[in-house]
């Protein structure tokens, strides 16, 4: 496997509509393969096929784990996903408000509302269509990685242009946060 170079704003690509995926054979068994390696290599939870540099409709996803009592990642948790040619088929009316950051604009993170609840149709690594119903996190996830097989970023979403932030001002934000709490 090969971990792949990862493009950054503002590379053209990322603004595209992407192709469908029509080719399940071997040469996209290897790319899977490699996004797979280069989205933990990185470390991200989702990398979909623009920020790598193909016009595909192709994202893999790796949910966050579930942790024990004393914090540990609970081994096995996680769950592993390859969508291909995804559709979002329903969303919930509630939306609600969360931090998302993006492999391809590296030190930043935003304020994004996104709908909680979602259910997507796609094809897995070997062109089976399958369905999911994704909630919370999970749907963020799904839908940021959608989104970039549409040409569109998460900074396009902000809740407002005042809600994006560099990782340091938000790590300050959120300490600033904590101790007028513990003050309380």
């Amino acid at each position: 496997m090969t971990i792949l170079d990862i493009v950054t704003l503002p590379h053209e690509l990322l603004r595209m509509k992407t192709e469908p995926v029509t080719q399940f054979g071997d040469e996209l068994q290897q790319l899977i393969d490699d996004m797979i390696e280069t989205m933990r290599e990185a470390p991200g939870v989702g990398l979909a096929a623009p920020q790598i540099g193909r016009s595909l409709r192709l994202a893999v996803v790796e949910t966050l784990p579930d942790y024990d009592e004393q914090g540990e990642e609970i081994e096995g948790t996680r769950d592993l996903y390859v969508i291909a040619n995804p559709e979002v088929v329903w969303t919930s009316r509630q939306e609600v408000a969360g931090i998302e950051g993006c492999l391809s604009i590296p030190g930043y993170l935003g304020e994004v509302f996104r709908p909680e609840e979602i259910r997507i149709k796609a094809q897995d690594r070997y062109g089976r269509s399958f369905k999911l119903r994704l909630h919370d996190w999970d749907a963020r996830i799904f839908l940021h990685e959608i989104d970039h097989l549409n040409g569109v970023l998460y900074i396009d979403r902000l809740t407002s242009k005042e809600n994006f932030w560099t990782e340091e001002e938000y790590v300050a934000m959120m300490e600033e946060e904590r101790g007028s709490e513990v003050a309380k």
